[in-house]
C-alpha cells in the first residue's frame, strides 16, 4: 500500500491509478477527493491497527483513546465522503458503483455502532463492531490483491474485474471478520451490558 501510495506525491496524473481516470482528471473535485483519500487512508489504516493491541488498551489507554479517535474522525469526517464521491465515478460500471456505495454505507455504520457501543460501556459490541469496521478499511488492501494474483488482461474486461473485485474483497473481509468474532466466542453483536463491563473492568 505504501508503495502503491508514494507514486502519488509527485501529483503527476499519468502515474498508478490515474492512468484509468483519464476521463474525469479535469474534475478537480473528483481529483481533490482522490488525494485526500489516498493520504489519509494510510493513518486510518495505523490508526485503527493499534486498537486491536491488547498491551497497549492496559497499558496506555490514553493512547488507544487518541488512536481510536483519530480513527473514528478519519472514516466519518474524511473517507466516508470521499469514497462516496469516487464511488460515482467507479471503473466497474454500476456492479462496482454499487459495491463501493454499499462498502461505504457499512462502513460509516459499523463505525457509528462502535462508538455509540462504548460510549454506553458496552465493549463487547464495541470491540466487535470496531472488528468489522477495520474489516471494511482494509478491503483496499484485499481489493490490490486478488488484482495483483488473478487478473489478466487479455482473459478479463477491466470493468467487470473490477466490478466484481469491490464486491468479493468486502465479502472475504466481512467473513473473516466474523470467524474471528466467532472464535471469541462471543458472535452476537449485541451482548449484555452488565457483563461487558464486568470484562472491561477484570481488563484494567
Amino acid at each position: 500500500m505504501l508503495y502503491t501510495i508514494k507514486q502519488y506525491f509527485s501529483f503527476r496524473t499519468d502515474v498508478g491509478f490515474l492512468r484509468f481516470k483519464q476521463e474525469v482528471i479535469g474534475n478537480q473535485y473528483w481529483l481533490c477527493f482522490f488525494y485526500i483519500h489516498i493520504f489519509s487512508i494510510i493513518v486510518c489504516l495505523l490508526a485503527g491497527l493499534t486498537q486491536f493491541s491488547n498491551q497497549l488498551l492496559k497499558e496506555q489507554r490514553n493512547i488507544h483513546k487518541i488512536a481510536g479517535k483519530i480513527y473514528v474522525y478519519n472514516i466519518l469526517l474524511i473517507n466516508v465522503p470521499a469514497c462516496f464521491v469516487l464511488a460515482i465515478f467507479s471503473n466497474g460500471g454500476l456492479i462496482g458503483i454499487s459495491g463501493f456505495i454499499v462498502q461505504d454505507l457499512l462502513w460509516a455504520y459499523v463505525t457509528v455502532v462502535a462508538i455509540m457501543a462504548i460510549r454506553k460501556k458496552n465493549i463487547i459490541r464495541h470491540r466487535n463492531y470496531m472488528v468489522l469496521s477495520y474489516a471494511i478499511t482494509t478491503t483496499a488492501l484485499t481489493f490490490r490483491i486478488i488484482k495483483h494474483l488473478f487478473y489478466e488482461e487479455h482473459l478479463f474486461s477491466y470493468s467487470l474485474f473490477y466490478g466484481l473485485n469491490v464486491w468479493v474483497s468486502l465479502l472475504i473481509n466481512l467473513g473473516i471478520a466474523i470467524l474471528i468474532i466467532k472464535k471469541r466466542g462471543d458472535l452476537s453483536l449485541k451482548g449484555d451490558i452488565i457483563d461487558q463491563n464486568k470484562e472491561g473492568n477484570s481488563e484494567q
